[in-house]
């Protein structure tokens, strides 16, 4: 980095425009930069600073760059600092103004301007200035990726506070950390250590939640153990705990199979115990039953005994029914008989009722001789039948001529009425039918005129409708070529923009041993880069479709609005100038007029119906007139003939009726009479018939009763069973013959005989023996069980305790190795013997770089007497890793830098200050930096050590370095001669360049 020019515009002290030209003095290789105190030397520093980084160093940063503004300035005079330098082969310029508070143009007050920054870089091959970026960020980024170093490290590298690198020899470790760890950016270190403490507590806290989940564990193990063996006295978190777990787990699950064993062997011998005394139990039951077999077999046999009178009883009894069986059917057939000759004689009885006193006493042939002349007689009254028949159909007939009498009678009156006003009726409709016609010639006019009065109509609504239409469409064709204009010019303005940034896109695409596209060179030594905003060819390509879419639409615009002008006009050409409303009240009225005519019209065809209607009623009732005269002519000659017919036949029928009613009743008179006769006579030979088999019977009823030992028929009825008793009393005799046979058998049975002569069993006791062994083996069984489950709760608890186990290993192995490692990176472990934390060592090594660079130049300014060595020592109960001691060559003793004297101090400061630079310049990643700056402290050295110091300053232009000594020491403005002069004043302070070409 080389600086050039520097302008300074109301900054600091400086009220109005002050230039330096840094190449002027930079030829002198040393300059000096002098001037009373107070004057701005180190302004004309932070303006430097603030030119690369938009900030000035250390403390005097404040605020947003308000306070950055010079009070001497004028009040139109805006703070501006810029900065020409070279860095990495690129010439840039960078331009930077602070927020300003300045007067308002318009009105009272002030306003605050924002905070502007231009970046510019010079292109040489068109010797012009080309702008890069105007963001404060993008700018910053870029200037800090360039010089590889952020404000801190520039601020020591570039500008060498002295006063800084006094305090940091004398300081202490940590002192020398916090500044080392801003210059070189160790803070990952710092961050990894954080991370390793983290990660150790981390796993650390897992490790016991597992220990304290393995104790939860042996807890249940314990507590299905039955609580007899202790837990090991161990919490979460110690050494050892899984091993002492499982252990205890192996010796409770021991234990517990030992107590499964005991257990199984005592359910064994429950068992047997049980299975005897149940055996004993049933063979106590079965003597208990054989003795009450016997008992009982000895009760049944007494009580047999007791019914032996009624069982021989019964025995006769059925002896008696089966003889009366055979005399059974002759008992059947004479109930029969008998029940047969009752139907018959009651049936008789209920006949004779019904009949006439004259026939009481009469026998089956006076009855029957009774019936047939009945018959005879009924056949005499069919012709009496016929004549009653043909009487009722007279009189229908002349009751229906009467109905039709009437009836003609109104039909002629009807007819009469009607044809009376047939005449009235007729005109009416006529005039119907005129006015209909009139009003149909009047629809047929007004629908002539009413089409055109629509068609001219339609035609003014669609002229209003398109003249909307047009306005809407010039609208759009304005609005469309507004935007395909826009569109064009935005077009063009970025395809110059990408013309002038073309260089930086043909850039991106160059490689290295490579021919450029538009020169030829394999080299590329300044390859132009990409401005903020830089547009590229999608950009632009983008930008052209949009503008050929606008095209399209505005072409599209304005041919939609040609075709609405054409239809406009072609609208007004058919709806002429007449307002739309005036010709919609036009044909409203047509319309209305045109609907009144075709309702009127409408009602022709009616009326015309009508009339052909009232034609053929007239007609109707005059042929019904007509023939209702001849219908009432006809029947006066037919009643006539009706009337004679009668009086003959109600004379005949008078002598055939007789004393009935008429001759039907005297008919069904003389049928009932041969009816009931006939009945009675079928009775009274029914009961004659029934009597005689009767008699038969009862003879055949005592030849079998003889013969069947009985002395009268009635005892052999006596005798005889229905099938319900007789099955009653065989079941009896059936059950005492099993009965008895069951009693003889079981009073034989020699095992029943047998346990009668033993004691009496005694069952309960043998039960209370039965049930006391069941209640001893229920009792080993749950104790089996019992053992059983602690033994598999045990297993299945073992198990997840070895699982749990087997699951924290690789854990407990991470916390293990996590925990050596954030010991070692914190200093705390055993194993770092110095105590020294990641970052220290870092730092100690950056350390022993920057010694071993100062010591190379304090030999020199030292005449070879002291060296810069770094020490890990620890110092005190501290830790130890950024200890720095001088190495005295006189003495051959190792001191501490904190012995050295004033001008000492001075130039082992500045041997520091150089060292460090070549250091933190190597750090970023080799910037050369053409232009140092050396802050105070020169007054305390004498001629002899200043002409050493000076000579060591002197040498760095052998590598085309440019030192600035910042000091007011009289003697150095003797010794150097190129000079900047700071002068103060009333008005604010100027700079001068002196001893320059």
């Amino acid at each position: 980095m080389r600086l050039h020019r520097l302008d300074i515009t109301a900054f600091g002290p400086f009220g109005g425009t002050q230039k330096v030209d840094f190449d002027a003095l930079s030829a002198a290789g040393l300059f000096l930069l002098h001037g009373p105190t107070g004057a701005g030397k180190t302004s004309v520093l932070d303006a430097v600073c603030y030119a690369l980084y938009g900030a000035v160093p250390g403390a005097r940063q404040s605020g947003q760059g308000t306070t950055l503004r010079s009070d001497h300035a004028a009040p139109g005079t805006r703070t501006e600092v810029r900065l020409e330098l070279t860095v990495a082969r690129r010439r840039l310029e960078i331009t930077r103004q602070p927020p300003w508070e300045r007067a308002k143009k318009r009105g009272s007050g002030t306003t605050t301007d924002k905070a502007q920054t231009w970046l510019r870089e010079y292109d040489s091959a068109a010797r012009a200035w080309k702008d890069l970026s105007r963001s404060h960020q993008e700018i910053g980024e870029e200037i800090t990726q360039l010089l590889g170093m952020s404000r801190e490290q520039f601020c020591q590298v570039v500008l060498l506070p002295q006063g800084d690198f006094a305090r940091f020899l004398r300081a202490d470790a940590e002192a020398r950390g916090k500044l080392l760890g801003r210059l070189f950016d160790t803070h990952r270190f710092a961050e990894a250590e954080k991370r390793l403490a983290e990660r150790r507590r981390t796993t650390e806290a897992e490790v016991r939640n597992g220990d304290a989940e393995l104790l939860a564990d042996a807890h249940r193990m314990q507590q299905a153990a039955g609580d007899s063996l202790p837990l090991p006295d161990l919490a979460p978190g110690d050494p050892g705990l899984a091993e002492a777990v499982l252990g205890w787990a192996a010796v409770a699950r021991s234990t517990a199979r030992e107590r499964l064993a005991v257990a199984r062997c005592a359910r064994t011998a429950a068992e047997s115990a049980r299975a005897a005394a149940v055996r004993a139990l049933e063979d106590v039951r079965e003597l208990a039953r054989l003795q009450r077999r016997f008992a009982e077999a000895r009760e049944r046999a007494a009580l047999l005994e007791q019914r032996a009178d009624a069982h021989r009883e019964a025995q006769a009894r059925m002896e008696r029914a089966r003889k009366a069986e055979a005399v059974a059917p002759a008992l059947d057939l004479r109930e029969s008989a008998e029940a047969e000759h009752r139907r018959a004689a009651d049936a008789e009885a209920r006949v004779r009722a019904r009949l006439p006193e004259t026939y009481a006493d009469a026998g089956a042939a006076g009855l029957a001789s009774a019936a047939r002349r009945a018959a005879e007689e009924l056949g005499g009254l069919q012709s009496a039948r016929r004549a009653e028949r043909r009487l009722g159909e007279l009189l229908a007939e002349r009751a229906e001529m009467d109905r039709q009498e009437r009836d003609d009678e109104e039909v002629l009156q009807d007819a009469e009425g009607w044809l009376a006003e047939w005449e009235e009726t007729r005109a009416a409709l006529q005039e119907r039918i005129d006015s209909a016609q009139e009003a149909a010639t009047r629809a047929e006019q007004l629908a002539v005129q009413r089409e055109p009065a629509r068609k001219r109509l339609k035609a003014a609504r669609e002229r209003d409708r398109l003249a909307q239409d047009t306005e809407a469409a010039q609208a759009r064709a304005l609005a469309s070529r507004e935007r395909a204009l826009k569109a064009h010019e935005r077009w063009l303005d970025l395809k110059e923009q990408r013309l002038k940034g073309i260089a930086a896109e043909l850039a991106a695409g160059l490689v290295d041993g490579e021919p450029c596209a538009v020169c030829g060179a394999t080299d590329h030594p300044a390859p132009a880069r990409k401005a903020a905003g830089h547009v590229d060819r999608e950009a632009e390509e983008r930008a052209l479709a949009a503008h050929r879419r606008a095209e399209e639409e505005r072409a599209e615009d304005e041919r939609r609005l040609a075709s609405v002008r054409e239809a406009l006009a072609a609208a007004i050409a058919e709806a002429g100038d007449a307002p739309t409303g005036e010709l919609a009240a036009q044909a409203d009225e047509l319309e209305r007029l045109h609907s009144a005519a075709r309702a009127g019209a409408s009602r022709l065809h009616p009326a015309q119906e009508e009339l052909r209607r009232a034609e053929q009623e007239r007609e109707r009732r005059s042929a019904a007139r007509q023939e209702a005269a001849l219908r009432v002519a006809a029947r006066v000659s037919r009643r006539e003939g009706l009337e004679r017919e009668r009086a003959a036949l109600e004379e005949e029928l008078g002598r055939a009726r007789g004393d009935a009613v008429s001759v039907a009743a005297r008919a069904a008179q003389l049928e009932r009479r041969a009816a009931l006769l006939t009945e009675a006579a079928d009775a009274a030979r029914a009961a004659e018939d029934s009597a005689q088999r009767l008699k038969e019977a009862d003879a055949r009823l005592a030849d079998a009763a003889f013969r069947a030992g009985f002395d009268t028929p009635g005892a052999a009825a006596s005798a005889l069973l229905d099938d319900t008793a007789h099955r009653e009393l065989q079941r009896r005799l059936d059950a005492w013959q099993q009965e008895e046979a069951a009693v003889r058998a079981m009073l034989a049975e020699a095992g029943t005989a047998a346990a009668a002569q033993q004691p009496p069993a005694d069952l309960p006791g043998a039960e209370q023996a039965a049930e006391a062994a069941a209640r001893r083996l229920q009792a080993a069984v749950s104790a089996e069980d019992e053992a059983a489950r602690r033994c598999a709760e045990l297993d299945r608890l073992s198990a997840r305790a070895t699982a749990s186990v087997r699951r924290l290993a690789p854990l407990r192995d991470e916390y293990d190795r996590v925990a050596r490692l954030a010991s070692l990176a914190a200093g705390t472990s055993a194993e770092n013997e110095r105590r020294m934390r990641l970052e220290s060592y870092v730092l100690a090594a950056r350390l022993e770089q920057v010694a071993a660079a100062a010591t190379v130049r304090l030999q020199r300014m030292s005449s070879g007497r002291y060296t810069l060595v770094h020490s890990d020592d620890r110092s005190g109960r501290g830790r130890s890793g950024l200890g720095l001691h001088v190495v005295d060559a006189w003495t051959g003793r190792e001191r501490d830098t904190a012995t050295l004297s004033g001008g000492e101090t001075f130039f082992a400061s500045l041997a520091l200050a150089l060292g460090l630079a070549d250091v933190v310049t190597d750090e970023a990643g080799g910037v050369r930096l053409d232009t140092l700056f050396i802050d105070e402290g020169f007054g305390s050295l004498d001629d002899q050590t200043l002409d050493e110091v000076l000579d060591v300053l002197d040498s760095l232009r052998e590598r085309d370095r440019s030192v600035g000594i910042v000091s007011h020491v009289a003697d150095l403005r003797r010794r150097i001669h190129a000079q900047l002069e700071v002068v103060k004043g009333r008005t604010g302070s100027l700079v001068r360049q002196r001893g320059v070409g």
